[in-house]
């Protein structure tokens, strides 16, 4: 009887414990058995996978890279130089750049960068994580990775799927669909276009140069101010009239959103390139997903009202919004003649997004610097002003004129050369490829430092350093020893230069235009020479300027 007991009691447990009720066979597994024994594999798969992507894979990579040759900092274990480079960047943002040299300002940027050419070579490796980064400096190499005719070479994973959250659109596109959205943007930023848009880019002038007058009248000959908010604000008027036919106020939350974005965005980056981390609901996940659907929401808003008016027969703007919906409907396929769906509204929400960012990043970016450039040497001030007054008095600058411009397009392609809104690019090889010579394995990421070939020597001779628009004087193909200008591409090269780089010069140089007319400037002693990357090169404490109409 008592056996009995016991035997009750141990097939009563197991049915509780399996939620059954009743007793198993004896040998058969229980559903949590199997459910334990698939976790336990999935969770070596896992281990398995963690280890060839953290340890065995960097390592064989590495071992590939020194038996050729190149040099670079060793491997550590997930983050690589990920935590030196934030010492390093923390170390180098403490302080400015000496005024003596105030244009050498690649160690602060980039120190880790700097100390790897320094102690490795024009071609060494440091480590984004488990990613080795070989930093190319030579312009033929460079373009050839930028060109990607054999399409050997493609943004990397994270850089792509972050960007999405800010930008979207061109920048992380690839292949048939990224061809597809390139012929139908083409049109919108064709150079007969842009000109319809010079009134745009005058009103939005007009209203700074009036807030600066004002501020001048008010302490009475000189005033000082921050250039920087002013720029900002500046271009996204510019391209909330220009690119989308509204207000400043009404693309103000749009600006607003992006500038948060891109500082978190920054900070992903230090740590999601771990994977199934940007997955996680962490509180800058959670916030980065919420900031994108809100933007969304807005331009979705925008896209729609714009739709409906055009159904209701009101002529399309002039816009790039209103070109860029007409050439998505007249889109057709140039292979069968046969008539083909364009972009979604999904899709046409993220090259909206990209107009956002980098119409307002890129020429405030230009501006900002150029206004520091030219206190710094007044010289080129007063050649720059001598040529707009001649070429167009006290009146507002008008196409033509513009394009005849000679001084202040030398002005602005030294400081895109000095100061590149994107100071570096990055491509990943998705497969073995050689290049220069040497054979990369497939996920080596390959870093473009402009701002390093834009100063390099051997391409820009012995005053690369230096703030010198008469290299220029020749137009850009003459500027350097490199034939055809390889040394300079601040909106990048080949295929996918960026589309807006005649929209922002243009922008630019009507700007620049009306502020040459009316004020000299210099820099206020309590100016703080800071660059720094938030993705674009921003200045870390502002730029106080004293301006003095003239």
């Amino acid at each position: 009887m008592q056996r009995e007991k016991e035997a009750m009691g141990i097939g009563i447990g197991i049915g509780i414990g399996t939620g059954t009720g009743a007793a198993l066979p004896f040998g058969e597994a229980s559903p949590w058995s199997l459910l334990g024994g698939a976790v336990a594999a999935l969770l070596l798969v896992w281990a398995a996978q963690m280890l060839e992507w953290a340890w065995l894979a960097p390592r064989r990579m590495e071992r590939a890279l020194r038996a050729q040759g190149l040099r670079g900092t060793q491997y550590r274990f997930l983050h690589g130089d990920l935590t030196e480079d934030l010492r390093l960047v923390t170390a180098a943002r403490s302080k400015p750049v000496p005024m003596d040299r105030p244009h050498d300002f690649i160690p602060r940027v980039a120190p880790l960068l700097h100390r790897a050419l320094e102690e490795h070579g024009r071609v060494s490796f440091t480590w984004f994580g488990p990613m080795p980064r070989v930093t190319i400096t030579d312009p033929d190499l460079v373009r050839e990775v930028l060109s990607n005719k054999f399409g050997h070479f493609e943004k990397t994973k994270l850089a792509t799927r972050l960007s999405k959250l800010l930008v979207g659109g061109l920048v992380i596109l690839h292949g048939e669909k990224w061809v597809k959205h390139r012929r139908i943007m083409n049109p919108a930023f064709h150079a007969e276009k842009l000109k319809r848009m010079l009134p745009a880019f005058s009103a939005s002038c007009s209203e700074l140069i009036g807030r600066w007058e004002n501020a001048v009248a008010a302490s009475v000959g000189k005033a000082e101010l921050d250039i920087w908010p002013d720029f900002q604000n500046l271009s996204g008027d510019v391209i909330s009239r220009a690119a989308f036919g509204v207000r400043h106020h009404e693309g103000r939350q749009i600006f607003l959103l992006q500038a948060e974005q891109a500082e978190r965005l920054v900070q992903s980056f230090r740590s999601n390139y771990i994977p199934g981390l940007s997955l996680l609901p962490t509180e800058n996940n959670r916030r980065m997903k919420a900031i994108d659907r809100e933007i969304k929401s807005i331009l979705r808003g925008i896209i729609e009202k714009r739709q409906k008016a055009t159904k209701n027969g009101e002529a399309s703007k002039d816009d790039l919004l209103g070109l860029l919906l007409q050439s998505n409907m007249d889109y057709y396929s140039d292979e069968d003649g046969k008539s083909s769906k364009g972009m979604t509204v999904e899709e046409i929400i993220d090259e909206c997004k990209l107009f956002y960012f980098a119409g307002m990043e890129t020429t405030a970016v230009l501006l900002t610097w150029t206004m520091v450039a030219l206190s710094m040497h007044p010289e080129w001030q007063d050649r720059a002003r001598e040529e707009i007054l001649q070429v167009f008095g006290r009146n507002k600058p008008d196409i033509n004129g513009v394009s005849r411009l000679k001084v202040v397009t030398m002005v602005l392609h030294e400081v895109l050369r000095l100061y590149p809104p994107v100071v570096m690019m990055n491509r990943r090889t998705y497969k073995e490829i050689e290049l220069g010579g040497v054979r990369y394995p497939a996920g080596v990421m390959l870093s473009l430092p402009v701002l390093f070939i834009h100063r390099d020597a051997a391409a820009w001779g012995h005053d690369a350093g230096e703030f010198d628009p008469g290299r220029f004087a020749e137009g850009v193909a003459r500027a350097c020893k490199d034939p055809g200008a390889g040394a300079f591409f601040p909106f990048s090269w080949g295929p996918r230069i960026c589309i807006g780089q005649n929209f922002a010069l243009l922008e630019a140089k009507v700007a620049l235009g009306m502020i040459l007319q009316r004020f000299a400037f210099e820099l206020s002693p309590a100016y703080a020479h800071a660059p720094y990357t938030v993705l674009t090169l921003h200045p870390q404490h502002g730029v106080p300027v004293r301006l003095r109409r003239l």
